[in-house]
């Protein structure tokens, strides 16, 4: 992309060389080489302009500077020899330009203008790039400001090519830098975000920048003074919680971060400046993105924000309703409403007041006013303005846009604005030759606008906007057509025959990535578009039709290039593809030929995705060694190409053999110096004799092809040649037609596809693709395998095999209780080791201090009796295990508290972190104490379901003899109290089917044929076999089997029992009792086994809930050590708090220090300021003083020089010696339009005294000679007073150096005392600060452990105990204990209420109950007497049999049901054969349509081309005809459509019927 289109002419031909374009006056070139002239330059780069004077403008386009003539529209270009323009700044007051060039080590360039010449080169610090360039309004200065990575602002004399000054401000982007017109010691520095006031300090020789920040206001307008965080002004000190300290502290940061140290909460997010200008009282007006007009005092650095004045009532009303309808408007473009004013982004400030304008297009004008302004409209552009800028005399304001046009508006006509400049200010993607080349030229910009350029003189004939982002262009050779690719994978073709009004008469849409390139062939047949996924579109660049697509080719590597070489001579295209080798530093290129077969049988030669067959056309790839960037080809096998690496040209020769299996890597033949570095492009030219290579530095380089290399004989083998291609072109003819007679055999005799393939290669090269595709995929998959294996075996670890005692749970068998154990992880050795060390160094500290009481107790005068002494041991050793004191219960549940440390002795940083270690050891006894109760548990749990577990195999023993289907209730351990089940993937968990290969299935398969055999095997033993039969497997009948015995019944019971005999009844008899004893047993066994299983539930249930009642306590032994743990881990929560406050205080007091280091180095060079500007001043003084004296010494002289004359002629002499002229510069200043009077004076002494002299020519002159003196004595008074004149203008001047040298010095003085201040304040800061660190030391913090009822607050805050007092505990226990004697008394009382109570309510209940008994009875009477008979209940009375009559009623229903099923079933069989006619039809409809549809297509060509038959001529006759036949095709489809939307219906209402048919069809029963 380029941000300008120049047109060159050569100015010479070259015999040899390159032909170099940019040229620009000043150049001299050498006879051999040729140049190009810039014949015009049209664009708009950064919307930077500027006036060089009244008349002309000047602005940067691409590589140039272009001026022009407002009056005559005449441009001058002025060119960067080295590149793109950079940074741009212009000074009307001089006429010069200053600008700086794109490059590394950049440079600032100053031409003079209108000869163009070079009047100075600046050489800073700059590394990159230059941001910013401003002049001065007066005096020879120009600021810069360099961006990344130096961001240093510099001042220099341009004029004498000195840097005066520079300063650094890391980190800030600038958006604009201006002088103060009326002081050039100022300067304003905006940021995206920040203000800045530079003042230029100088004495003597010396300048100095010094940095005024700006507070600007927040995004609401509100201006808070600045807090410094590091030094705050309050600070409030806590007793608990210590002094309070800077976050900068309190983050731990020491240094300079400590200093600037901002949290996020205190970040504040002030106004966005968008523009600024000066005005004649050195006030800032400034407007702000958010809305506001600000005023900054650029001496005080204050802010006030301007409001509007309210305006009449009548003008308030019209700007509501101008308001109103801009609301609208906002509405209809879908754009956001905003409440707040319009930012503005440009200001222009002139006499009568201030102009501005926005991204709405409006140019407003501001009177100003103290703090407030009336505003209105002079003119509206419809265009975002981005810049105002007044022209030098003031009569003209230009309005540059974002969109490129600029205007032109006269403040004292009040007219419209005028358009001035009509260019384009996007970026330019592409330009190009309409054919035929030599009268008009096309661009096209980012932002899809099409431009149409006539080649003479650069005008701009017609313009068409797309709406979207454009990536490529080109230009027809064949037709007057435009090719524009999008960044959306369209192609939109554009009819330019007309080049006032082209038009966009086709588009085609190719894919959803954005289209890189587009090439045409030199006849125009074919247009070649590349994308970004690496696929080449091919399309028929002929309109006639409709540039179809014909096909697509994917290449495997990225496309960097791609270039088109026609044979016309053959009808074939050569395409040639450059490709990035992303593995090695190396280029490939692929190539192959078009034909134009590929237009007339396309469907050969592409697939059902629209890709080229393999077939369709050969590929040749070509390896290169060197990366490239762009690459040509000539018709000679010759290929050029962009060296990305080196800057050179490399130069190849391509062999003919096809290079797709190993191709070898081509070396270059030849490389050609470039003197162009990075990557580029080249372009050949339609005759092959030109080479153009241009890259990203902007200059244009052209080679001469016939010079550059040595033609090979083209000729040498085309004989040959042609009877290879000849042959190739009969085998591929005789393979087609034996493909074409495989068809027609029969299967069993064809052959297969690949039998017909003769490139072999090919065939092999594909199928080793295939498969390194396929191992690709198969390793990237074994990868993300073993990185899932990795992750799990991590989680694991860290989760689970870390530790040594696993989480897990026990839980209730009746109750929803739960108890979970504590996880443990293995203590490290460094825990231990230091866990050993603190308790070495406590039993040491233990030794010691048992020693020094010893020796005390030896020392003491008054010795205790024996026995006094025992109870005061025991009671000291009572009150050193107190719970009270210790501020825990943690030895109640297995920890040792005697280890640790007094609480009240915890005064070192090592005793508090030894005590957080003994803590952590005591907590990590209480869960291990505990952990072992709930293994004890758990074991418990796990015997208590084995023992359920077996008793419930007695109770399924006792339901299978008494033939219950009872379930049994059978407990088990949850995942929760068996976390490791989690870890094991059962098989019944994978719902896949699991894979095995053919090894292991014959192992299974194995495995199963011999279990089946042992099976077989066991049961085949006769004598088992014969026992199952006849004993039913047993030698003896066990009790159990009592259930299933049963007596057979006599033979003689299926005889009627008349026929029975007296034996025969006897024998009955007996059978009869035998089997009412079995019963009897039958039942007393069932009675017993009921017994016994009622035995074992209620035994379950029992055991079971004692082990509740234990999981219970084991809950309530889980809260009681978690309070003991929450009980030390707030101890070492105190501790970790009472170390993190000192960590606080130390990173404060070594902030303090590095901060006084700093301020002292500070103040030693501020001392060696002073000292040096006081020297100075001094030395500076006794010159000045020197030049009074000298001054009043001429003046005490005059008279003695002139002595000679008369007393009245030396008065008059002396009258006219003291008489000055008025300075010519104060009557310059009057009646100017320039707000800041004539800035193009210097303030240079010499200029100055030039111009007094100039005044004093007029005093010198005879006219104002005294009478009578002679003409010598007046050449003699000139004379002296002109050097009296330029003695008190050297006075002056020293005067005013010594002042502001004296100000310098005073400032310096006062920064120095300002130092010295705040040395002082932070001394005073540092001993506050050791004072607190020694009384934290001394106030600790005890926990305590009080009894529930000893403490009652009635509200959260912590009372104060400074008036506490401590009593006895015997006294309180005694009054605990009598308060309980009169609870439980009033407890018996309200229990013995509450029982009598309970029996009056019962004696109540019984009575209401009874009562509602009575009224139930009663109803129900009621309900009988009048109980209604319906004839249902009467036929159920009367009819005897009344089942078989409903039997019967049944019955004939169900008959009727089977015959209604029949019939509906008939019914469906007849619609769904007229559903199956029906489809049938319409699939023959489908068919015909589609035939008619690709025949109307077809009509649809041949009626665009009989039109434009037609146009060409008169035939009116053959077109009616035409008309009636076309006429006669509409009617007839017409009719189909009809019969087709006819049969549609009646298939939707056959469809309905069956529906209500299905519905009515009654549910079978």
């Amino acid at each position: 992309m380029a941000d300008a289109v120049a047109v060159a002419k050569a100015r010479a031909a070259a015999a040899s060389g390159a032909m170099a374009a940019g040229s620009g006056p000043g150049r001299e070139l050498p006879a051999e080489e040729a140049a190009l002239e810039v014949s015009w330059v049209q664009g708009f780069s950064n919307k930077s302009f500027g006036f060089i004077n009244n008349q002309t403008v000047c602005y940067p386009c691409g590589n140039y500077i272009l001026f022009l003539d407002i009056e005559t529209k005449k441009t001058t270009a002025l060119q960067c020899q080295t590149g793109p323009v950079g940074a741009f700044a212009a000074n009307a007051s001089s006429e010069v330009v200053a600008f700086s060039d794109q490059k590394l080590n950049p440079i600032i360039y100053i031409h003079h203008f209108p000869e163009l010449n070079k009047l100075t080169e600046l050489k800073g610090s700059a590394q990159l790039d230059y941001t910013l360039l401003a002049f001065s309004f007066t005096g020879p200065y120009l600021a810069s400001y360099s961006s990344i990575p130096e961001f240093v602002l510099s001042v220099w004399n341009w004029q004498e090519n000195i840097l005066l000054c520079s300063d650094s401000q890391p980190g800030i982007t600038a958006t604009s830098l201006s002088f103060n017109p009326m002081n050039w010691q100022q300067l304003c520095f905006v940021g995206e975000s920040s203000v800045t006031i530079w003042h230029i300090e100088r004495i003597e020789d010396e300048h100095h920048l010094k940095r005024n920040p700006v507070e600007l206001p927040d995004e609401q307008g509100s201006i808070s003074p600045h807090e410094d965080l590091f030094f705050p002004v309050s600070r409030s000190d806590d007793p608990y919680h210590g002094p309070d300290l800077p976050v900068s502290a309190i983050a731990g940061l020491v240094g300079d971060e400590a200093e600037t140290f901002v949290p996020r909460n205190s970040i504040k997010t002030s106004v966005h400046p968008t523009a600024h200008c000066w005005t004649a009282t050195s006030e800032i007006y400034m407007s702000c993105k958010e809305g506001y007009i600000l005023a900054i005092d650029a001496d005080k650095h204050r802010v006030s924000i301007l409001q509007p004045k309210p305006p009449p009532e009548y003008m308030q009303k019209i700007s509501d309703v101008v308001s109103y309808v801009r609301r609208e408007v906002q509405k209809k473009k879908g754009g956001e409403l905003n409440d707040q004013q319009n930012p503005m982004f440009s200001m222009a400030f002139c006499n009568e007041g201030l102009y501005a304008a926005g991204r709405d297009g409006i140019l407003l004008f501001y009177h100003i006013k103290d703090l407030q302004y009336e505003m209105k409209v002079c003119a509206d552009i419809s265009q975002s303005i981005s810049s105002l800028i007044f022209s030098p005399d003031y009569a003209s304001l230009l309005l540059v846009t974002d969109q490129g046009p600029v205007y032109s508006y006269k403040p004292a006509h009040s007219g419209e604005a005028v358009k001035l400049l009509d260019t384009c200010s996007s970026c330019f993607v592409a330009a190009d030759f309409l054919t035929p080349g030599n009268k008009y030229c096309v661009s096209v910009t980012i932002s899809g606008e099409v431009q149409v350029w006539f080649l003479e003189d650069g005008t701009c004939l017609s313009k068409l906007n797309l709406d979207i982002e454009a990536t490529a262009m080109a230009c027809c050779p064949s037709s007057n057509s435009v090719a524009v690719g999008t960044k959306r994978g369209q192609i939109y073709f554009l009819d330019v025959t007309k080049a006032e009004a082209p038009r966009v008469v086709h588009r085609i849409f190719l894919s959803n990535f954005p289209v890189l390139s587009l090439h045409y062939d030199q006849s125009g047949q074919f247009l070649i578009a590349r994308t970004t996924e690496g696929h080449v579109f091919i399309l028929d660049a002929r309109p006639s039709k409709l540039f179809q697509v014909l096909g697509y080719i994917v290449l495997a590597d990225e496309v960097l290039d791609l270039s088109v070489v026609s044979d016309l001579k053959n009808d074939l295209v050569e395409v040639m593809v450059l490709l990035n080798v992303a593995e090695v530093q190396r280029a490939r290129l692929e190539i192959f030929c078009l034909s134009s077969a590929i237009t007339t049988d396309n469907d050969k030669c592409v697939n059902d995705q629209g890709m080229f067959n393999a077939s369709a056309f050969k590929k040749k790839q070509y390896e290169l060694d060197y990366p490239l960037s762009s690459a040509v080809k000539l018709k000679d096998n010759i290929v050029y190409g962009f060296c990305t690496c080196a800057p050179f040209i490399c130069k190849y020769h391509l062999s003919e053999e096809n290079m797709l299996e190993d191709p070898p890597v081509f070396s270059s033949e030849k490389m050609i110096p470039s003197n162009q570095f990075g990557s580029g492009f080249l372009c050949v030219s339609p005759n092959s004799q030109w080479l153009a290579a241009g890259a990203k530095d902007g200059v244009l380089f052209i080679y001469s092809i016939s010079t550059m290399v040595i033609r090979e004989e083209t000729q040498r083998f085309s004989n040959q040649k042609q009877e290879l291609q000849m042959g190739i072109k009969k085998l591929r003819q005789t393979i087609q037609q034996m493909m074409h007679e495989n068809e027609q055999v029969p299967d069993i005799e064809k052959l297969e596809h690949q039998e017909f393939n003769l490139d072999m290669e090919e065939q092999e090269r594909l199928q080793a693709e295939a498969e390194q595709e396929v191992a690709r995929a198969r390793k990237e998959i074994e990868m993300e395998n073993l990185s899932n294996c990795y992750l799990q075996d991590f989680i694991k670890y860290e989760c689970w095999d870390a530790l040594c005692v696993k989480g897990r749970a026990v839980k209730c068998f009746h109750m929803d209780c739960e108890v979970k154990n504590y996880p443990l992880e293995e203590r490290s050795k460094e825990e231990l080791e230091t866990l050993e060390k603190v308790l070495r160094l406590k039993d040491t500290e233990t030794a010691d201090l048992k020693v020094q009481k010893e020796d005390l107790e030896t020392e003491s005068e008054t010795v205790l009796p024996e026995e006094e002494g025992k109870k005061e041991a025991k009671a000291v050793a009572d009150d050193g295990e107190s719970f009270c004191l210790i501020g825990s219960l943690s030895s109640q549940y297995g920890g040792d508290t005697s280890i640790l440390y007094h609480q009240c002795d915890l005064h070192t940083k090592e005793q508090r972190v030894n005590q957080i270690v003994l803590l952590k050891d005591i907590i990590y006894k209480v869960k291990t104490a505990f952990n072992k109760e709930f293994d004890i548990v758990a074991q418990q749990k796990e015997q208590e379901i084995a023992r359920v577990k077996e008793r419930n195999l007695r109770i399924r023993e006792i339901l299978e003899q008494l033939d219950l289907q009872v379930e049994v209730w059978e407990p088990a351990l949850t995942d929760d109290e068996m976390p490791e089940q989690a870890l094991t993937v059962q098989d019944s968990e994978i719902k896949a089917e699991k894979y095995l290969t053919q090894e292991e299935k014959e192992r299974a398969e194995m495995l199963a044929k011999l279990e089946m055999e042992k099976r077989l095997a066991a049961t085949d033993d006769d004598r088992l076999r014969a026992l199952d039969d006849m004993m039913g497997g047993v030698l003896e009948v066990r009790k159990e089997d009592i259930l299933k015995m049963n007596i057979p019944p006599p033979p003689f019971v299926s005889k009627p029992e008349d026929l029975w005999s007296d034996e025969e009844k006897k024998i009955f008899g007996e059978y009869e009792k035998k089997v009412k004893e079995l019963n009897e047993e039958k039942e007393e066994y069932k009675k017993t086994l009921e017994n016994e299983w009622k035995k074992l539930e209620a035994s379950i249930q029992e055991t079971t809930q004692n082990f509740d009642e234990t999981v219970c306590k084991l809950s309530e032994r889980k809260v009681k050590s978690e309070m003991v743990i929450y009980q030390e881990e707030l101890k070492i929560v105190s501790l970790t708090c009472a170390l993190l406050l000192d960590e606080e205080l130390d990173t404060r007091e070594a902030g303090l220090h590095n901060c006084l280091i700093k301020k002292k180095k500070e103040k030693v060079k501020k001392a060696k300021t002073v000292l040096s500007a006081k020297n100075k001043v001094d030395a500076y003084t006794g010159t000045y003083k020197d030049a009074v004296d000298e001054e009043k010494t001429m003046e005490r002289r005059f008279r003695k020089q002139f002595a000679d004359t008369p007393d009245d002629v030396l008065e008059e002499l002396y009258r006219l010696y003291t008489h000055r002229p008025k300075s010519p510069r104060t009557e310059m200043l009057l009646d100017t339009p320039n707000p800041y009077g004539n800035c193009s004076g210097s303030e240079d002494y010499e200029d100055a005294l030039t111009l007094l002299m100039k005044a004093m020519d007029e005093l010198d002159s005879p006219e104002h000679m005294p009478e009578g003196l002679e003409q010598s004595i007046w050449k003699n008074f000139c004379l002296a007073r002109r050097k009296k004149m330029e003695s008190e203008e050297l006075v002056k001047r020293k005067a005013l150096t010594l002042a502001e040298m004296q100000a310098f010095f005073q400032r310096r003085t006062d920064e120095n005392e300002k130092m010295k201040s705040q040395i002082e304040n932070i001394f005073n800061e540092l001993t506050w600060l050791q004072e607190k660190k020694m009384k934290l030391q001394q106030n600790l913090i005890v926990q305590f452990v009080l009894k529930q009822g000893q403490v009652e607050l009635e509200n959260t805050e912590i009372p104060d105990y400074s008036d506490a007092i401590l009593i006895k505990k015997s006294v309180v226990e005694e009054l605990n204990c009598s308060i309980s004697t009169q609870g439980e008394k009033k407890i018996a009382a309200i229990i013995e209420f509450k029982d009598f109570s309970r029996g009056i309510r019962r004696l109540e209940w019984e009575h209401k109950k009874m009562r509602m008994q009575i009224e139930d009875l009663k109803e129900k009477a009621r309900d009988i007497v009048i109980l209604p008979i319906s004839k249902d209940c009467q036929l159920f009375l009367t009819v005897q049999n009344y089942g078989s009559h409903i039997a019967q009623h049944i019955a004939g229903m169900e008959e009727t049901l089977r015959f209604m099923d029949k019939l509906h079933e008939k019914n469906v069989k007849n619609h769904r054969k007229k559903i199956r006619e029906l489809k049938k039809s319409i699939r023959l409809k489908e068919e015909a349509n589609y035939e008619l549809s690709l025949q109307l297509k077809e009509m649809l060509v041949s009626v665009s081309e009989r039109r434009h038959i037609f146009e060409a001529a008169d035939t009116r006759d053959i077109s009616e005809k035409i008309a009636k036949q076309r006429y006669q095709e509409i009617l007839k489809q017409k009719n189909l459509r009809d019969l087709i939307k006819e049969q549609k219906e009646e298939f939707a209402s056959l469809q309905s019927e069956l529906e209500i048919l299905r519905t009515r069809t009654p549910p079978h029963i």
